[in-house]
């Protein structure tokens, strides 16, 4: 299976497998050493010097490289709370305290070990776009077909797509007819049909005829191994939020030593000490804080929402303005056709018919206007060759009729002296018809049905002061589309590098939310604390924006927000609540009524209640957004 570029290199990659499959071994060993100590002493009699064996070989394995990497941390001046549970694996082994401290051992393998698990879960969606994806192709060589392995097929190469099979990377139709399924990518839950000349996406499945490709990209820089990329990279980064609990940490652990080295000195008994020190270990109550935050990136998946950075997640609630782009955003990126323009001697019916037959094969957003406005009133033309380049319009021929979809500037730049009627505002593209202006189609793009009420909300319930209308488009267009959903603040005709600019200063005053369509945006989306990208357009996936919303819903934005809100209350719960747990459970063994081997299997309790409630976030409620749709 081609893999998409590495979040990590190779060598840490392998580091951080070894790393958790050692946790787990170590978990087992203390497992099955305390249960054996346990046996020997219960169950047969045995002496200490042979019942305590299992736990000194469990403290040797599991506990040595623990303290030696604890002392490196010290060298380094990294006082974390996991020096903790290194001094009571040190002060149970020089109090006889062999059981509390393998306990302790077990407590931290474990909690690893917990941590690999929720890792696992929350990667769940990333792997099954993994398995989506084929690991042999079907490569063309002279008249005879060969299977190879995707990772080898380069650009150029002819590829054969089986019918019900699924495309190993991005290519071109050269031979074939048939209807393929992209609603994983483009969220749109219709078949795209496929001829001569057509793009299509790997991953997209392949209907019942069988299409031969070209292919324009090698998988590793496919669109469908980008998404898996980002999704990847959202789950190697460290989450900012961990650091909060190293923060936290740096105040527990020398609370906890004053506590212990109190109860030392009062009762005069170092086990007080020892037992202090083992229920204040929170190492695996921190882990709580990432796995809340690793939760809340499956949960967001699930919702169809990629979190790319997961400092995001925390950040989010914190925004009091948001900047929306127009165009597919507050908008449905898919305009309507509301008039039309004819060469004199053109027949209207006609030239629709043959336009909207070869936008058939197009995912430009004016195709879908074009057809719907066809759809009933004429027939549709059968294409033999359909061709569309970035930016250069499209073309085919359509019934025997050489057809061009074009600019107002490209005609021009062709036929200076061409025929054209007044430039409205909105969008629009001229059509030709064996070379001849043919027709003008005048388009708008409808608001979202929701957009109004969704600007409402923001501010009574996430207390949004600030929101902002930037687009390219005309005053006209942009002044309509505010007023219909309730935006007083509005710049139009902004060039990328203004955009730019504006957000900048934006939140350089506020945090701000930045939403885009990913055209045009990535400099924006940058420079916002929060870029957020809808998933329409190829573009969403570059490095640009920190989350990515797949099905373009402004729905999806509000579930967004309440994950971002729910994750922090969740991690903050278990965090805080754990180190109050645990503190209660110090002053206990303070006061002398819990010994150390009890006070290592509370806070095991302690430390799984937290890890527990923290797993919740990847847990969707029974309600995730709060305005009427």
């Amino acid at each position: 299976m081609p893999n998409a570029a590495p979040a990590a290199s190779p060598e840490v990659s392998i580091w951080r497998r070894l790393w958790r499959r050692r946790q787990l071994a170590i978990a087992l060993l203390a497992i099955v050493g305390i249960a054996i100590h346990l046996l020997l002493r219960f169950g047969t009699g045995a002496s200490p010097g042979s019942y305590n064996i299992p736990l000194w070989i469990t403290l040797a394995i599991g506990g040595i490289p623990l303290i030696l990497e604890l002392l490196d941390k010290v060298i380094h001046l990294e006082f974390g709370a996991d020096l903790l549970a290194g001094i009571s694996i040190v002060a149970s082994a020089l109090l006889d305290e062999y059981l509390a401290g393998s306990i302790v051992v077990l407590m931290l393998s474990g909690g690893e070990a917990l941590e690999s698990f929720a890792v696992g879960r929350a990667s769940a969606v990333l792997q099954a776009l993994a398995k989506r994806l084929p690991s042999v192709a079907h490569r063309r060589s002279g008249s005879a077909l060969e299977d190879v392995e995707v990772d080898s097929i380069n650009v150029g190469d002819v590829i054969v797509i089986l019918p019900h099979e699924v495309s190993p990377v991005d290519g071109i139709v050269i031979e074939g007819h048939s209807v393929m399924d992209e609603s994983y990518l483009t969220g749109e839950p219709y078949m795209m049909s496929k001829t001569p000349g057509v793009s299509v996406m790997s991953g997209a499945i392949n209907g019942d005829g069988a299409l031969t490709i070209r292919a324009e990209r090698q998988a590793i820089d496919s669109r469908y191994a980008k998404i898996m990329e980002v999704m990847r990279k959202s789950e190697e980064q460290r989450p900012r939020m961990r650091r909060l609990a190293d923060q936290l940490g740096a105040f527990y652990t020398p609370l906890a030593l004053i506590i212990a080295g109190i109860a030392w000195y009062l009762s005069g008994d170092a086990t007080r000490f020892l037992a202090v020190i083992v229920v204040a270990t929170p190492c695996p109550l921190l882990i709580a804080i990432p796995v809340a935050i690793i939760g809340s990136i499956s949960l967001a998946a699930q919702m169809g929402v990629i979190v790319r950075q997961p400092a995001a997640l925390e950040q989010i609630d914190r925004c009091r303005t948001v900047i929306f782009d127009k165009t597919g955003t507050l908008t449905y990126g898919e305009p309507r056709l509301y008039e039309q323009w004819n060469a004199p001697g053109s027949d209207p019916i006609e030239t629709l018919a043959l336009v909207a037959s070869l936008e058939r094969y197009s995912k430009h957003p004016l195709a879908a206007a074009i057809q719907k406005a066809a759809d009933a009133t004429v027939a549709a033309y059968e294409v033999s060759e359909a061709s569309e380049l970035p930016g250069q319009g499209m073309s085919g021929l359509v019934h025997g009729r050489q057809v061009r979809i074009t600019s107002r500037k490209q005609l021009v730049q062709q036929q200076p002296n061409a025929d054209l009627p007044p430039q409205q505002g909105g969008l629009e593209c001229v059509i030709l018809v064996d070379e001849q202006p043919a027709a003008v189609y005048f388009f708008r793009d409808a608001p979202r049905r929701e957009g109004k009420r969704f600007i409402d909300h923001l501010g009574p319930r996430h207390q949004i002061s600030k929101l902002m209308l930037v687009t390219g488009d005309r005053e006209s267009e942009a002044r309509f589309l505010a007023e219909q959903v309730g935006i007083a603040e509005v710049h139009f005709n902004q060039t990328p590098e203004q955009k730019l600019d504006l957000v900048r200063a934006e939140t350089a005053a506020n945090a701000t939310i930045f939403v885009g369509d990913g055209i045009n945006d990535a400099p924006s989306l940058t420079a916002a604390t929060v870029g957020v990208a809808f998933g329409q357009n190829s573009d969403v996936t570059t490095e640009a924006a920190a989350v990515v919303v797949l099905d373009s819903s402004l729905e999806t934005v509000d579930k967004l927000l309440h994950i971002g809100r729910r994750m922090r209350a969740i991690a903050l719960e278990s965090a805080v609540g754990g180190i109050a747990l645990s503190m209660i459970g110090m002053l206990i063994a303070a006061a002398g009524w819990l010994p150390p081997v009890a006070g290592a299997i509370s806070q095991e309790v302690i430390d799984v209640i937290v890890v527990l409630n923290a797993l919740r976030a990847a847990f969707p409620p029974r309600e995730l957004t709060d305005y009427d749709k």
